[in-house]
This record gives C-alpha cells, sequence and structure tokens, in this order.
C-alpha cells in the first residue's frame, strides 16, 4: 500500500527532524523544514529538501506558532505534517489544526491526547482500567492551603509534578512539611512557563524506583500492540541519562504484566500510532503507571536497534491508514541483543550540569556502523544556540548481550572528542564505567544521591600532562618536516647547542609549563614541580600514543586539534589548550564573591533587596534559561550592596546580578 502523501512538513529541529527527514529520504518522501532566525544555518535545514523561516530564535516566536506552520505546509504542498518529539507534538490543539487544514497528523488522534493532556485526568482513566497507579491527590482544587492538607494525608516524602508537564519541567521531591510551600511555588512557576499551566497533581514518592517504559503502538483498526520496554533509570533530576532495552531488571512474568498494562493502556485511549506507556518500579517489583507521552520518544533508536524496525516509518504508515503489520499484531517481537543510548550534552556537570551554548570549535565522533549509531543536529563549527535543548548527539551502541553493549559504547565514548562549550563527555565514560550501571543495580535516584561517584577528580594527572607535551612535541615536529627545510626541524639545536623547549598548557585555570630535551620522540620533560621524565620511543599514531615514560611502557589516547589536547587515560580525559610561553594563569575575578549570571537567560525572580543580610545558599535571583528554571544562590555570608536586575530582564553570560558587600 502506497502513503497517503507524497510530502512530509517536519515541525520540529535539531537532530529530531534531521532523524524524521532521514526516513522520510529513505522513503521518497519529499522533507519540508522549518526553521528559526537562530537555526538559518542548522543542519536540518541543510538535510530537507526545501526550508522555510517561520519566525524569532525564541521557540514561542517560531516553533511553537501553529497557524504559521500549518500555513507554511499548505503553502507548499505538504500532506502531511511530522510533529517530531518536544514542541507541539503533544499538543491535541496543533493535531486540531492540522486536521482542520485537510493535513494528515503523524502522531496520535487530538482527543487521546486531550485524555492524556491531564496527568491527573490520565490517572483516573488508567485506574478505571486497572492500570495499577501511584496514591495521591489529583483533584481541581489547588488553593495551597489544599495542596498542603493532602500533602499531609499522603505522606511525606512525596512528589509535585506538573499535571500537564513532561521531561522533567515542574517535579520536586519534597521531604518534609516545611520545604512543601517552598517546592510548590517553584513547581507552579516552572509549570506555568513550560507548559502554560500551573496546575500539579501529588503522588507518594516510592523509595529506590525503577524507571522502566513501554514502546505502543496503535492503528486506526483497533490495534494496539507493543514493542517491549526500554529502562530508564539512569538519571538526574527526572532527565533520563542512559536508556537501554531489555531492561536487566525484569523477569520473564513481570515484563508480561507490564505489556500487558501498558496494552490497555493504549486501548483506554483508543490509541492510534506512536505513543510511551511509562511506569514506576519498586524494588520489589510492583508497578505503577506514571503518564503516557503521546509521541515518539528521543530513547527510540534502542528499540529500533534490537527489533530491526523503523519507528518513523511505522509512524507514516500508521497515519496512512495501514494496519499493524501482521507479525507484530502475533506478539510482542522477539528482541536481538541489546541496545544502549546516552544523550551528549553541552552542559558542565561540575557546575551542577548547567547547560552551556557557544561554537563547537571541535567535534569527532565514532564512525557509524552496525554496532553504533549517531543522532545528531549538529556538526563542528555549528552553534549550540542558547534557545533551545542543548543536545549534541545520542550516541547507540548495540551488540550480542549487555556485558558487550557496555564495552561497546564505552570505546564508543572514548572515541569521541568535544572542543567548545563544555560536555557531559566525561561524566558519561565514568558512568558506563561505574558498578551500578555495570551490576544493573542503579536506580531512579542513585545519581542525585551519589552523584560525586559520577564527577571526574578536579586533580590533575602528571602523567597526562607529561603525554600531552610529548603529543604537543611530536606535532610541531610533523609540521616542521612537513616544511622541507634543515633549518625547520623543530629540535631545539643551536651552535652553542640544543635549547630546551617550553610546551604551556593551560587547563582550567592552571597553566603547566613543561621544559622539553630532545627530539623524535626521544624527550627529557621538566615538569612543573620540578620532577624530571625520561620519555623514550614516543610514537602517535590514529590518535594513539605508545611510549616509554621513565622505563615503563604506556598507551594512551592522544587527541590533537590546533592548540587544543585531549589525553584519554584509564577512562579519564584530560583537556588541555596550548598557551604562548609567556601566557599568565587568569586573574582573580573582582566581583568574585557577587552573584553572576552562570548563562544567558531571562531574570523571573528577585528574591532579595539592597542592605538585606543574607546567608550562603540563599536563594537571591531565580533564571529561565535552556528550558530550565536555575535558582541563583548567595556565593557567601554577607550584605547584598545592589540588586543590578528586575523580573523580565534578559542578562549575558557572566553579568553581575547582585553586589555583595
Amino acid at each position: 500500500m502506497s502513503l497517503a502523501f507524497d510530502s512530509v512538513l517536519v515541525a520540529n529541529r535539531g537532530e529530531i527532524a534531521c532523524r524524521i527527514i532521514r526516513t522520510l529520504r529513505q522513503l521518497g518522501l519529499r522533507s519540508i523544514a522549518v526553521y528559526s532566525e537562530a537555526d538559518a544555518g542548522a543542519q536540518h535545514v541543510r538535510q530537507a529538501d526545501i526550508a522555510l523561516p517561520i519566525g524569532g530564535p525564541r521557540p514561542q516566536d517560531s516553533y511553537l506558532r501553529i497557524e504559521t506552520i500549518v500555513a507554511a505546509a499548505l503553502d507548499h504542498g505538504a500532506g502531511a505534517i511530522h510533529p517530531g518529539y518536544g514542541f507541539l507534538s503533544e499538543r491535541p490543539d496543533f493535531a486540531e489544526a492540522v486536521e482542520r487544514a485537510g493535513l494528515v497528523f503523524i502522531g496520535p488522534a487530538a482527543a487521546s491526547m486531550r485524555r492524556m493532556d491531564s496527568k491527573a485526568g490520565a490517572k483516573a482513566l488508567m485506574a478505571a482500567h486497572g492500570v495499577p497507579v501511584v496514591p495521591g491527590y489529583t483533584g481541581d482544587d489547588q488553593d495551597a492551603r489544599r495542596l498542603a492538607e493532602e500533602a499531609d494525608r499522603i505522606g511525606y516524602p512525596l512528589m509535585i509534578k506538573a499535571a500537564y508537564g513532561g521531561g522533567g519541567k515542574g517535579m520536586r521531591i519534597v521531604r518534609t512539611p516545611r520545604d512543601f510551600a517552598e517546592a510548590l511555588a517553584s513547581c507552579q512557576r516552572e509549570a506555568q512557563g513550560a507548559f502554560g499551566n500551573a496546575r500539579v497533581l501529588l503522588e507518594r514518592y516510592i523509595a529506590h524506583p525503577r524507571h522502566i517504559e513501554f514502546q505502543i503502538f496503535g492503528d486506526r483498526h483497533g490495534h494496539v500492540v507493543h514493542l517491549n520496554e526500554r529502562e530508564c533509570s539512569a538519571q538526574r533530576r527526572y532527565q533520563k541519562v542512559l536508556e537501554e532495552t531489555p531492561s536487566p531488571f525484569l523477569s520473564e512474568a513481570l515484563r508480561g504484566r507490564m505489556g500487558e498494562a501498558a496494552i490497555a493502556a493504549g486501548k483506554a485511549l483508543d490509541y492510534t500510532n506512536a505513543g510511551t506507556v511509562e511506569f514506576i518500579v519498586s524494588p520489589q517489583g510492583e508497578f505503577y503507571f506514571m503518564e503516557l507521552n503521546a509521541r515518539l520518544q528521543v530513547e527510540h533508536p534502542v528499540t529500533e536497534m534490537t527489533l530491526g524496525l523503523d519507528l518513523v516509518e511505522l509512524q507514516l504508515r500508521m497515519a496512512s491508514g495501514e494496519s499493524l503489520p501482521e507479525a507484530l499484531l502475533r506478539g510482542a517481537p522477539a528482541q536481538q541483543g541489546h541496545a544502549i543510548e546516552v544523550r551528549l550534552y553541552a552542559e558542565d556537570p561540575s557546575q551542577n550540569f548547567l547547560p552551556c551554548s557557544g561554537t563547537l570549535d571541535h567535534l569527532v565522533l565514532p564512525a557509524p556502523s552496525a554496532n553504533v549509531r549517531i543522532d545528531s543536529g549538529v556538526v563542528e563549527g555549528d552553534l549550540v544556540s542558547i534557545h533551545y535543548d542543548p543536545m549534541i548527539a545520542k550516541l547507540i551502541v548495540w551488540d550480542l548481550d549487555r556485558p558487550r553493549a557496555l564495552i561497546r559504547l564505552q570505546d564508543a565514548l572514548a572515541a569521541c572528542h568535544i572542543h567548545g562549550p563544555a560536555s557531559n563527555l566525561a561524566f558519561l565514560e565514568r558512568l558506563v564505567r561505574h558498578p551500578a550501571v555495570r551490576e544493573a543495580r542503579i536506580d531512579a535516584g542513585y545519581l542525585d544521591r551519589a552523584l560525586d561517584e559520577f564527577l571526574p577528580a578536579d586533580a590533575q594527572d602528571e602523567i597526562a600532562v607529561a603525554a600531552a607535551a610529548v603529543t604537543a612535541l611530536l606535532r610541531d615536529e610533523q609540521q616542521a618536516r612537513n616544511q622541507y627545510s634543515p633549518w625547520a626541524r623543530g629540535d631545539g639545536w643551536r651552535i652553542q647547542g640544543a635549547e630546551p623547549r617550553e610546551v604551556a598548557l593551560r587547563s582550567g585555570a592552571s597553566v603547566f609549563r613543561v621544559l622539553a630535551r630532545g627530539y623524535a620522540g626521544e624527550y627529557s620533560l621538566a615538569l612543573p614541580d620540578g620532577r624530571i621524565m625520561e620519555a623514550r620511543g614516543a610514537r602517535r599514531v590514529d590518535d594513539v600514543l605508545s611510549l616509554r615514560l621513565d622505563g615503563g611502557a604506556l598507551r594512551l589516547r592522544a587527541h590533537i586539534d590546533r592548540d587544543w589536547i585531549e589525553i584519554h587515560k584509564d577512562g579519564m580525559r584530560h583537556g588541555f589548550d596550548r598557551v604562548l610561553s609567556d601566557s599568565a594563569p587568569p586573574t582573580p575575578d573582582d566581583d568574585a564573591g557577587s552573584l553572576h549570571a552562570p548563562m544567558p537567560g531571562r531574570v523571573v525572580v528577585v528574591g532579595t533587596s539592597v542592605g538585606a543580610s543574607v546567608e550562603i545558599g540563599h536563594v537571591l535571583v531565580v533564571m529561565e534559561a535552556m528550558k530550565m528554571e536555575l535558582a541563583l544562590r548567595a556565593p557567601r555570608a554577607g550584605t547584598v550592596a545592589a540588586v543590578q536586575v528586575v523580573e523580565g530582564d534578559f542578562v549575558e553570560a557572566d553579568a553581575v546580578l547582585v553586589r555583595m558587600e
């Protein structure tokens, strides 16, 4: 059966749009992209057959403009619109606008989405259809006093959740009654900003839970199936960090019961197209419905890798009115092997995973293969914008079983190199090596409880410093040989004898000056602390540095790009910028004791005033940036000398917001 349309507008951006466009191209369908002013040079714009500007850089001025997107589809001959995941993908009013325009919406029916629009209503619906739900409060009365009373009834700890939200936004764990009011206000603000509705619900907090979701699909002929589960228990602040399938936690019996519940959830909604039923699972195996995401999930590639399916193609066929394939109707398909996904983000783990923006000066990702898949919306030289999610790429691996897949992921991460904005790459490498992950005992709260176990150590490794210096020397000599001049040998030779060469390397606020004598892989290195290291037989081939250092042989990954060097040793990354020999360390900031903006963003709350006495950690300003609300706290105790912003201000990174006496 041929599809009901030959041209599809993709109402999304970044890796999401690129991934959908790839399937459209494989099926011979024309792809139409849309883009904001900030995305004029983005990869999804370059990959689509045609691309249309739709407004300013802020999502509300572009990617959330329903009428503009539908008009663009009509004006350029689209027969269907794919919403991707995120933005408008779960907006029933968008699905209705698409259908009113006579276009095909590639997703669930608006009526199904409306029934899932409220988490409170969804829980009641699921309970009525026999799907287990977490005890809590989902009522219409949103008075703060009533919510506090209900919280006391449910008992602590409990969870506050945005009733119309998802993606971890508008969610807080509250452990004591005295913390409830502040957490509620913060949740409501974040929910209002992200979803346009401040309503919340309360749920009993399940300690040490697993987060396991089931991919479902429905067709227009009344069939609903599930395509097995994905475990997403490795998460930080409700944001998924690592996803895998099959779940190492589920027994076959529990998998069967949860799969039946997922199908029951879909049938309760007369569900069509792709959706994801998310469950919270206690250590004893009790499971409860959390939500149904009425869209394709970011982590869908792990399902594709183990089933050999293209879920976007299946979406297109369901939207065209086809029945689910007979093989899927016979039951959950058998999985082949094990797949794992991690997300590479421009964010700084050392600064509480603060999202970062900036140009990707250098970006190297593993070559795609049968075992490694890369889904990305950026290439080297692209800008990670302050206006959108800071994802760089999704890295997905597959192998015959979980231990092999973890090794495959470890190797794939080691082959990645990112220079420009800070990234979570080193954090992910520690994550996949951690015993809690390797032994499959990580739960949804583990990272938040024990984050220090996953953060790279600050201490610099002198072997890494020496290896970086050797890498720089070998590269200098190679470049000199390429000049075809005996005077460009680069070994420091003078008539009066060989002069030492200085290699100055900056890492963070530290500058390491290494004095080197020697040539062609044979060096005597004087390190900053006065220690002398003898390097012998140094060779670097395909980013692998082999040498004997003080008599012991080493093999390290050593990547160099222009003046940036990265040494990979014992699963740890050590990055260095090569600087001029006379460069000094950064000077201290005169305003180091004041409150600075960690990144560009909008001020939503100012919580102090001139003359106020504050304690260290007191919340002074709340900012909204890169789809997150950031509470900025006093860096020290003292008296406020000046408040330099008001609510609604847009500030640049490093701007002084509050000055302390």
